[in-house]
């Protein structure tokens, strides 16, 4: 199938993989810096940004996602690119890496390192942040539903002033037009950590996460066997809280 993407840059290649409910355009602070040293590749999932939705009777899983974009690099003529995502996109990434599919696999703040009670938590969040998304002209006219709006944001970012208003409102719009949001978050309930990785991974959170508490990294350091690298200042979505610091990490990871 045909996917949404933007593509900037040469060099080796890199794929970004964005979080449940966002778009490529997640990397938009990023991208112009890692493209200095990358043919970067920014994907939006099947059902989510510009992409279309799976055929009919495909389940929205990791797997699923995964394969999707899997296929777009072949398509593209990609061979074993790097991979670098957020949330969602991080345990897709993390899942390249298990098969061995990739060169190298960086992941900020990966879903799949919760415990039972966490993960009913992050459930309920982020559906309570699709509705508000879907609501979000009503919330904004008035006080009480832009303090709503403002206690969401303050969920994924450490530093929400640093969110461009076009960037807001283009995210808000694909939160609330995902049409793979609710099958894929339901799988998330039987997803475990991937398998051991067969390249190297990298694997980073934010200290101010508060979608997924950064004692989810250690669970995450476990798996990987390595130091997990804790962002300072930065939330769930470290991209916009800090896009340097992002660039360096994954800049170190695929050694450019």
């Amino acid at each position: 199938m045909e996917l949404a993407y933007e593509r900037r840059g040469s060099g080796p290649p890199l794929i970004l993989l964005h979080g449940i409910g966002h778009h490529w355009q997640a990397w938009m602070p990023v991208l112009d810096r890692l493209a200095q040293h990358h043919d970067v590749i920014a994907v939006d999932f099947p059902g989510f940004g510009a992409s279309p939705s799976l055929p009919p009777g495909t389940p929205y899983t990791t797997e699923t996602l995964g394969v999707a974009v899997e296929s777009l690099w072949v398509r593209l003529g990609l061979e074993e690119p790097h991979v670098a995502g957020n949330s969602l996109g991080g345990y897709v990434a993390l899942d390249f890496a298990s098969r061995g599919a990739v060169r190298s696999a960086t992941a900020f703040s990966p879903a799949g390192f919760w415990s039972r009670t966490e993960h009913l938590y992050t459930r309920a969040v982020l559906k309570m942040l699709r509705a508000a998304a879907e609501r979000s002209e009503q919330l904004q006219a008035t006080a009480a539903g832009r303090a709503m709006t403002a206690q969401g944001l303050r969920v994924l970012f450490a530093h929400p002033e640093r969110v461009g208003e076009e960037e807001l409102r283009s995210a808000t719009q694909a939160l609330a037009d995902a049409v793979g949001f609710d099958d894929t978050l339901a799988s998330f309930a039987w997803i475990p950590p991937p398998a051991p990785p067969k390249v190297p991974v990298t694997i980073a959170w934010g200290a101010r996460d508060r979608l997924l508490p950064r004692r989810q990294a250690v669970r995450a350091g476990r798996w990987s066997q390595l130091r997990v690298k804790l962002l300072r200042d930065c939330g769930h979505v470290p991209m916009s809280d800090n896009p340097d610091l992002v660039a360096d990490v994954i800049l170190a990871a695929t050694g450019a």
